[in-house]
């Protein structure tokens, strides 16, 4: 019999559980919503959001994060690979898989301190709370 595959057996990155607000734009739309990053990695998010958007949407992404004392972002170009119902206790919604399409040498940089845990958590959800 053959063994099942775990998800995390099937990751290509590891991911860095994250609670953290972004901002993202459909590609040649002029309005942002609003989301929250569950996990990333260097190859994509996991988001969670209200709006119901189909797979394959191309998003402009702003994620924003403590750096020191001050806030700062880091923005990506991304598509949406995957995308599944969400419901908890006082919320109902949706999570998507993102894969990175595009972003810069410094934007890669910020996600790189992002995930090697370079800024202060609590800092960031006192910010937003």
């Amino acid at each position: 019999m053959e063994k099942a595959v775990s998800m995390k057996d099937r990751r290509k990155s590891q991911r860095k559980i994250l609670d953290l607000p972004l901002e993202y734009r459909v590609m040649d739309a002029s309005y942002t919503h609003g989301g929250l990053v569950v996990n990333a990695s260097e190859l994509g998010l996991l988001v969670q959001s209200v709006k119901n958007i189909p797979i394959g949407t191309k998003l402009n992404i702003a994620v924003i994060f403590p750096k020191g004392y001050e806030l700062t972002n880091f923005e990506v170009f991304a598509e949406i690979i995957w995308k599944d119902l969400h419901l908890e206790e006082d919320w109902e919604g949706y999570q998507y898989g993102l894969k990175f399409t595009k972003f810069s040498k410094n934007e890669y940089w910020k996600l790189k301190q992002l995930l090697s845990g370079n800024f202060h958590l609590e800092d960031a959800q006192r910010n937003f709370q």
